[in-house]
Parts: C-alpha cells; sequence; structure tokens
C-alpha cells in the first residue's frame, strides 16, 4: 500500500515538472507585441504576440508592416515564407515591399 502512494507521490511530481518546464518554454517561444499590417486600401491588421519561428500567412497582400515586437520579423512574397524580402528589426517598419503575404518571428 505504501509503495503505492509513494508511486503516486512520483507521478504527480514528474507531472507537475512537465507542466513547469513546457509553461515556461511556451512562454519563452513568443515575441512580445504586434505585427502590424496595411492593406493598399490602409485596412490594418494585427497579430498579437506571434509565435517565433512559424510561418504566418498574412490575410491579405501587405502595402505596409510595421514590427512593434522585441524580436526581428522576416518578410517573404508568398504564402510559405519562401522568398524573403527583408528583416524588420523591432520597431522598424517598412512599405512598398513587393506586397508579401507572410512573416515569420526569427527567436
Amino acid at each position: 500500500m505504501f509503495a503505492l502512494a509513494r508511486l503516486g507521490r512520483l507521478g504527480l511530481s514528474v507531472g507537475m515538472a512537465a507542466v513547469l518546464v513546457t509553461g515556461l518554454s511556451t512562454a519563452a517561444q513568443a515575441a512580445t507585441g504586434q505585427i502590424r499590417y496595411f492593406s493598399v486600401d490602409g485596412q490594418q491588421f494585427t497579430i498579437t504576440d506571434p509565435p517565433d519561428n512559424v510561418c504566418i500567412t498574412l490575410q491579405v497582400r501587405a502595402a505596409g508592416i510595421a514590427n512593434k515586437t522585441n524580436k526581428t520579423v522576416n518578410v517573404y512574397l508568398g504564402t510559405s515564407c519562401a522568398i524573403f524580402v527583408t528583416a524588420l528589426e523591432p520597431e522598424d517598419g517598412v512599405s512598398s515591399v513587393g506586397g508579401p503575404q507572410s512573416v515569420r518571428v526569427v527567436g
């Protein structure tokens, strides 16, 4: 009976450690802030706290993009982050870069 109780406590401890490690690593894998982009008619779109190293397809071709995050954002033509256009440092922006359709936070 005592061995079963000890095994249960061990399982609980391992599970809690996994939750703590996973929770900390998830928080560390996202930029803080927003990527703002604008359509040719001036409509604004926002991506808040984007994840690191994930290709994000924009809702429209962007006429301008502003990086208001704490990390570098790479800008690409096409929807699959295949054709690199430029890198935007934090608090940087760009317009008229050929209508990019995807971005990736470099983390």
